[in-house]
């Protein structure tokens, strides 16, 4: 190396350093002690002396040399030729950073940049002077020729990875995945070399991993900005997205030896905008279609089965399809690599949408079938109903992917997947109990000759006795949905009832309670905890039939009102119609009083509507009949 420029050692194989040979003042003395010394000798004391003592010496010597009015061109030149010879060992220290195996190399590594720094310094020192009076050496910028020193290490270091055939990559299914992967992984690791070791080595002004980080950074941008440039395989596109936006920024720069010590935000993107906007376009162009082909091929296949008059397959006694766990493993692994791959994660909308469709065709897939007159059809409902919940509950899980809108969107197309396989069980029951209930409000129901709930319950015993190959926590679902179904039809009954006189509301109201308390035994029995608050409506009203004083009554309807928040006017006003001992000014009255104490925030009533699915169209024309307005 001359005038500070060093030849590359792109293997960057440590070499041993020459031998200094300082020449001072008195050189016949320092060359007869010198003679003194055997090898082994010269050598320990060469590496006692550190680069920074020569450096010292020779800024010293440099300083008496050129204190004289008259300098020696000999010894002059003795000097240039030892400030070259210093020169060349701290860049081959430097150049052994990377190699650098003992404490020895570090601390000479140390020893080398302090020398560096008195240079520097001796740099500004002549700065002003007249240029005969000046060194030829210097300026002799050191720092500089250093830094160029590090950008061609770091140049060669990853052109070095990037031919890396080891086994470790071996794996890997293409070249511009294995390139990419062995210069990010020596980026990673000359970074945590330079944090765990070379960083002591430097002083804290220079700075010098966020100096490393810039270089290497710079260099793999540049080399993933050549790859990218021509047109890559949506396998190799991926995956160097999966290094640009997930691995290079969490994994290296955010290792946690590194994570707050470099500076990420001074580094930006590895890539510029328009070319990262072109490569995620095309990886997500593409997994769009491939989501969409795999669920479309996984509901054909399901289709196809249910057309076929298989019946599902039965997995711990109860019926079973695999169409949820395939459609959630799609979008599973769509979704962790599209996290990993994609920066701007509202982008995932573009996966989801193909979950959306997908579930608004299952539904309509699920309801055409059900049409048909299909020997196999409640074996396949009981296995949709699995799916069902196994759907909802995946899609309820997804809090950051998928949108409020759109998240409510999935779950109406489920739950009309549901209600589809609910009614395939519960439509069947409907004459039957329509039947049943219609004998409530008779003498016989309101004396106990005639158990029509008791009669009715056990009709559904039997009737439902082979829901025991449907998945528990579904029969559960389905039960509770018909024990909602039987109540609903027994208030509108009361609903619809002509005015009683006092000892039949009495006895009716006794007879409610009982009937309730049946209902909720037979459907806890079946799973239904959970609905026991339809027990206490029932009682509720029973309670309101029981009461006779308007004050009473209208105190227990703001309760129920409160409770209930879709009870509305006409609903209070059909429940009434019942008592024939309340005036029509009892009756404005108290549904004036409930309106007036409802709960101005409905939203914080946690019980489920059901008030609301009694039409009121009949309970309006009853109004006019009373001459009261609705």
């Amino acid at each position: 190396m001359r005038g500070g420029v060093l030849e590359e050692n792109p293997g960057g194989a440590r070499r041993r350093l020459p031998r200094l040979k300082i020449w001072g003042n008195n050189k016949q003395k320092n060359q007869h002690e010198e003679d003194q010394l055997d090898a082994s000798q010269q050598e320990e004391q060469q590496q006692e002396e550190q680069l920074e003592d020569i450096s010292r010496r020779l800024i010293l010597r440099e300083e008496e040399l050129f204190s004289q009015d008259v300098r020696g061109e000999e010894e002059e030149d003795q000097l240039q030729r030892d400030f070259e010879d210093l020169r060349i060992q701290i860049w081959i220290t430097v150049h052994g950073t990377f190699t650098s195996e003992t404490s020895r190399d570090l601390e000479v590594l140390r020893s080398a940049m302090a020398s560096i720094q008195q240079q520097e310094q001796q740099d500004r020192r002549w700065q002003g002077c007249p240029k005969d009076q000046v060194p030829v050496w210097r300026p002799q910028r050191w720092l500089s020729t250093h830094n160029q020193l590090l950008q061609k290490m770091v140049e060669a270091r990853l052109s070095q990875a990037a031919e890396d055939n080891s086994a470790e990559v071996d794996q890997l299914s293409s070249a511009v995945k294995r390139q990419v992967c062995c210069t990010g992984k020596r980026v990673k690791d000359d970074l945590l070399t330079v944090m765990k070791t070379v960083k002591d080595c430097y002083p804290t002004s220079m700075d010098i991993l966020n100096m490393y980080a810039g270089l290497y950074h710079r260099t793999f941008s540049l080399r993933l900005v050549e790859l990218s440039s021509s047109e890559l395989e949506i396998n190799d596109c991926s995956y160097l997205l999966f290094w640009v936006n997930h691995c290079y920024p969490h994994e290296v720069l955010k290792h946690k030896d590194l994570d707050g010590h470099i500076k990420t935000a001074c580094l930006g993107s590895l890539l510029l905008q328009d070319s990262l906007n072109r490569l995620e376009e095309q990886y997500l162009s593409h997994r769009e279609e491939q989501v969409k082909l795999w669920l479309s091929t996984a509901l054909k296949k399901e289709q196809e089965s249910w057309l076929s008059g298989k019946t599902p397959e039965l997995i711990g006694s109860y019926f079973f399809s695999p169409l949820a766990i395939d459609v959630i493993q799609v979008m599973n692994s769509s979704l962790t690599e599209f996290s990993h791959t994609i920066k701007d994660q509202s982008k995932a909308q573009r996966l989801l949408v193909q979950l959306e469709n997908f579930l608004s065709s299952y539904r309509k897939c699920l309801e055409e079938f059900v049409k048909g007159n299909h020997s196999n059809v409640l074996s396949v409902i009981k296995a949709q109903l699995v799916c069902e919940q196994q759907l909802s509950d995946y899609i309820s899980r997804q809090t950051g992917s998928l949108s409020e809108a759109q998240r409510q969107r999935c779950l109406d197309a489920l739950s009309a997947v549901r209600d589809c396989g609910y009614r395939c069980f519960t439509c069947p029951l409907h004459d039957h109990t329509k039947a049943c209930l219609s004998q409530l409000w008779t003498s016989a129901w309101a004396d106990g000759s005639l158990p029509v709930i008791g009669s009715l319950l056990d009709h559904l015993n039997q009737q439902l006795a082979s829901l025991t190959d449907l998945k528990p926590a579904c029969r559960q679902s389905l039960f509770c949905v018909l024990y909602q179904n039987v109540v609903r039809q027994y208030v509108k009954k009361t609903m619809k009832t002509r005015n009683k006189n006092r000892e039949q509301q009495l006895a009716g109201a006794q007879r409610m309670k009982e009937d309730a308390e049946k209902m909720d035994r037979f459907f806890t029995e079946e799973g239904c905890s959970e609905t026991s608050w339809l027990c206490v409506m029932l009682c509720s009203l029973a309670e309101v039939l029981r009461l006779q004083d308007p004050a009473s009554i209208q105190l227990e309807f703001v309760n129920l009102a409160r409770t209930f928040p879709d009870l509305s006017g006409p609903h209070v006003t059909a429940l009434l119609s019942l008592k024939n001992g309340l005036s029509a000014a009892d009756i404005r009255s108290i549904r004036l009083s409930v309106e007036e104490n409802r709960l101005l925030d409905a939203s914080t009533n946690q019980r489920p509507q059901f008030f609301s699915s009694i039409k009121v169209k009949w309970i309006k024309n009853k109004i006019k009949q009373m001459g009261l307005k609705s």
